[in-house]
């Protein structure tokens, strides 16, 4: 290169660099951003209740005696766990127990005087048998025979009343046991004394009709959970009984039971300023999981209604209207945008069909000021995904 070149050469060299040197420090500073690595895996589409779900026994009763009095026996006290058919309460019954022994030997006083009357109409059949046979000889009278005949059939009647007035006697006992069975409270079924809202010597009465009164106890199986929630009316539409749920509680965080949709309410609930919602029951699927919940437990469900395994996913809270992602590009260090074609989606993740490759890295943050395409952009820290 001759002399006058070289001279020409620097100069170029010179401002070429300088322009480079102020682009570089006067670029702006790059935005950070939380990146997603796309991949695929397992998308699926749920709905969820609106409002709070609660946990229900799938036995529960609210006991009372059939019959009003006071109580003489309150052998259970609240936690207890019973039996089926173990008394709960009893009401003095003194005066039916007495009526019940009087019953008793009414039947045995009946089954003498019947037992007397049948022997008697057994005799008063042989002997109208014997002077028919005499009457063929011309031995007696026709009329004694008629006599004779008629008696028979008149105490054959007697014994016939008198076996009944023992059925009767036997009936009037079965009466008296019913009444005194009303004044018993026995459990209907296995389980676990809720609540008592009585003591030895008071005076309780059943509810009146139409008009609720607090229960004398309080019975409720808790070996069978389930849970009912509100769904939107618009998402109940295709909620399906057998289809799998996922339940959380309130109470137990961190936690999430598996279950199966038992339910779907034939009928729309329409509550006042709030939306139209359905009620679905969703029963838990391992009964050893549930041993420690409680009755009106407060209970979120998500339930599962279609499933897409190793498919292309994103986090849907990365997917902007379009639908459109941003796209991070390392060997760039910018941010370009992306229009994606969308699948199957929840709150959680959303299925991406066409746009992106796996691999990519989406950004999340992006609601964050100065996160737009074009955009430098830093890592804050390493991509997530699988």
């Amino acid at each position: 290169m001759s002399r006058k070149l070289r001279r020409l050469a620097i100069p170029f060299f010179l401002l070429a660099l300088g322009a480079a040197l102020i682009g570089y420090y006067t670029r702006p500073e790059p935005v950070p951003v939380t990146l997603w690595k796309v991949a695929h895996d397992t998308v699926e589409a749920t709905v969820a209740n609106t409002r709070a779900g609660t946990i229900s026994a799938c036995q529960r009763a609210k006991l009372a005696p059939a019959t009003p009095g006071q109580v003489e026996r309150l052998p259970v006290r609240e936690g207890d766990r019973v039996k089926a058919g173990q008394i709960l309460l009893e009401i003095w019954n003194e005066d039916l127990e007495a009526n019940a022994r009087l019953a008793a030997s009414e039947i045995e006083a009946a089954r003498a005087r019947a037992e007397e009357t049948c022997l008697m109409s057994e005799l008063a059949q042989r002997e109208a048998q014997r002077l028919l046979q005499l009457q063929k000889r011309g031995l007696v009278s026709e009329e004694t025979v008629d006599r004779a005949v008629a008696d028979a059939r008149g105490r054959a009647a007697s014994c016939r009343a008198a076996r009944t007035a023992v059925q009767v006697a036997t009936d009037r006992l079965d009466a008296a046991r019913a009444q005194i069975a009303r004044t018993i409270l026995r459990a209907p079924f296995d389980g676990v004394v809720a609540e008592v809202n009585t003591e030895l010597g008071e005076y309780v009465t059943p509810s009146p009709p139409g008009i609720p009164t607090p229960p004398a106890v309080d019975l409720i199986d808790d070996s069978c959970l389930y849970v009912t929630a509100p769904i939107d009316e618009v998402d109940a539409a295709a909620i399906r009984a057998g289809m799998p749920a996922r339940v959380t509680l309130d109470a137990l965080p961190g936690r999430e039971f598996h279950g199966k949709v038992r339910r779907v309410a034939p009928y729309v609930v329409d509550r006042e300023k709030q939306a139209r919602t359905v009620d679905v029951e969703v029963v838990f699927g391992n009964p050893q999981a549930i041993e420690h919940l409680l009755v009106g437990y407060s209970a979120d469900v998500e339930i599962v209604l279609q499933t897409k395994e190793n498919v292309l996913r994103v986090p849907t809270e990365a997917v902007l209207q379009g639908p459109r992602v941003l796209v991070y590009r390392p060997d760039t260090g910018r941010i370009e945008e992306r229009v994606i074609k969308t699948g199957l989606a929840n709150w959680e993740f959303t299925e991406v069909e066409s746009g992106l490759e796996a691999g990519e890295l989406v950004v999340l943050s992006v609601q964050r000021e100065g996160v737009e395409p074009g955009a430098y952009a830093e890592p804050e820290q390493p991509a997530g995904g699988r």
